[in-house]
Parts: structure tokens; sequence; C-alpha cells
């Protein structure tokens, strides 16, 4: 079914994707920030695989950016919430969650602390517990790190780094955060730095570089699904497990976290953007945790303590750990 969402006078065009029988349950898909198209693989196999479980799928393009720059993680929160209000017109009382991929996986949590009550739970897959701006640090530094570059490249990448973000925060001039981008460009790592060759003239360009995640996470105050390939490049998997650690300890969440064998950023093997390639741990691990919250009812939709095949204890709340 093709829809649309309205927000702020955009039209976002979106596909709903409903079971050929009863409604369980229903998602929205929130997007990468490299993939804001609804139909990408991730996406396209949601689609695929959850009607058939009787739970919906709705997917939505991501709003334009605006002379280049990305889309505020509020904005997006707010496009992820209008969503669901147009979503709840097809599916009625449901519990309806959100599922996050990398840049979404900031956006879901976000949307449910800034809509109480709105959000059933959180499916994340490479959610980083990071800040972006440390979250580039460390992806850019592992992107050198495979590519075979030396430890001082890495030093000089970090320096790098370092001097464009405080340029963009407003501590320095652009002059001299320019210049350290110009003698850097004729580097061979350069291209794996993720910097424009030209810095923009304006400060504040990157408006969420140092949102901090985990006091969101804390709030989110529903139960969470959390997906981190084994290998992942971009987002240092143990600092943001232990921060949704941390935030269980704090919050009221029920935490699920899985790594995926075989998997980096995407749930897909070798990277590869297609569906015969998604990881059938990721497919069957997503499926059986959705039917565990659809099974328990709107009261208590925490599941079965006997899923999982480990269960950690901290303070009152529970995580399960599908894999280590």
């Amino acid at each position: 079914m093709e829809l649309g969402i309205e927000v702020e006078g955009t039209r976002l065009a979106a596909t709903l994707d409903l079971p050929a029988g009863q409604v369980r349950g229903a998602v929205v898909i929130l997007h990468g920030a490299q993939a804001g198209h609804r139909s990408y693989f991730c996406y396209t196999h949601l689609a695929q695989i959850l009607p058939d479980a009787g739970i919906a799928v709705l997917r939505y393009e991501r709003r334009p950016r605006i002379g280049g720059h990305d889309v505020p993680l509020a904005g997006q929160a707010d496009d992820a919430a209008a969503a669901i209000a147009v979503l709840r017109r097809y599916v009625g009382a449901v519990p309806i969650g959100l599922w996050g991929w990398s840049q979404g996986a900031w956006v879901a949590p976000l949307t449910a602390v800034r809509n109480p009550g709105l959000v059933a739970f959180l499916i994340l897959v490479s959610c980083s517990g990071v800040s972006p701006a440390a979250q580039m640090r460390y992806g850019t530094a592992e992107q050198l790190r495979q590519h075979g570059f030396t430890d001082a490249d890495l030093v000089d990448l970090d320096h790098l780094r370092g001097t464009v973000e405080e340029y963009l925060r407003g501590h320095t001039g652009r002059a001299s955060a320019q210049q350290a981008v110009d003698r850097a460009a004729a580097r061979p790592w350069f291209r794996l730095a993720w910097l424009p060759r030209e810095l923009p003239t304006e400060i504040g360009t990157w408006t969420d570089m140092d949102f901090v995640p985990e006091p969101v996470f804390a709030r989110a105050n529903c139960p969470v699904l959390l997906f981190y390939g084994a290998t992942d490049a971009w987002v240092p998997v143990d600092a943001s497990i232990a921060a949704w650690r941390r935030a269980a300890i704090t919050g009221a969440l029920d935490l699920t976290i899985c790594r995926l064998d075989g998997c980096d950023h995407l749930p897909s093997f070798d990277e590869r953007e297609d569906i015969a390639n998604i990881s059938s741990q990721y497919s069957t691990t997503l499926v059986t945790w959705l039917e565990s919250q659809l099974s328990t009812g709107a009261a208590d939709r925490r599941g079965p303590e006997k899923t999982p095949r480990q269960v950690e204890r901290q303070g009152s709340r529970s995580i399960r750990r599908l894999s280590s």
C-alpha cells in the first residue's frame, strides 16, 4: 500500500506492507545516514519476512537534506512519530515499534523518549553508544587500520578530525582548519577520513556531532533488541554495549543483545547489500524476539525468560545476551 507522511510541508512517500491475516504488531523503519530510500535491501527484507508473522511494516523516504547538511536527529524523530501516527490508522491498537539501523538506531530511542508511550519496543542494528563525533573518529581509524596504514597515520588522522571538529564547534577559525585539511588532502589515507575537501563557511553545520546517546537510552523505557556485527568497523561495539548496560541499570529497559557472527556494520555477510546475504541468525533472532514480545499482551511485553540461552541480571533489570 502506497502512502504519504506529511512533515513540515513535505510529503514523504511511504510503503505499508500488511499481513494477509490479523495484524499483531507493527514496525516503522528508520534509516541509516547513507540509506535514505525505502527500497534499501535491509528495509525490503523486513517487509518480506515480518508480515508472515502478523507484523505490519512501514517504510518511508527519508526527509531530503537541505544544502547538503544532514537532517538533525530531532527532526528525524519528529518524522518517525508522524509515521507512527499514519501507521496507527491502518493497524489499530496493536503495539508499534521502531527498527533503526546505524544513524536510525539513535533516532529510534530519541523518538521513544520525546513521545512517551508512543513506542512499544525498539529493534536497533549497529547502534553506537558514543557521540557521532567519537563514532566517526573510531570508524575512520578502523578504516585506516584495515587498509594497512601506520600508527603515525592514525595519529595524524585523529589530529585532523579533532581540528575540524573544533572548527565546527566554533572553537577555532576556519582558516587554520582548512589549512589542516589542505595538508592532509595529499595523504593517501585522506579519502578514508570522511571529511569534505572544502569546509563549510559556517559553523554548526554538524548539528548533532556531540549528541550523547546514553542518557537517551536510559529513558527509553521499553523492550530493546540490539544487534551488533561481530566485526563492526564503524561502531565501538564493546563501548556501545557497556553504555546500554549502564542505561539498563538506570532506566526501565528490558535489554536483549545479539552479536552477529560473520557480519560487520550491516546484518549481512561481507557487507553485501543484497537480501540473499542477510544473516539467518539475524532473521531468526528478530522474528523469535518479536514473537515473544507480541505473545505476552499489552500490559507486559517483556517476553519469556527461557527464550535466550543466557540471561544476565543487573539490579532489577534483565539483560539477555543471545551470543557473545
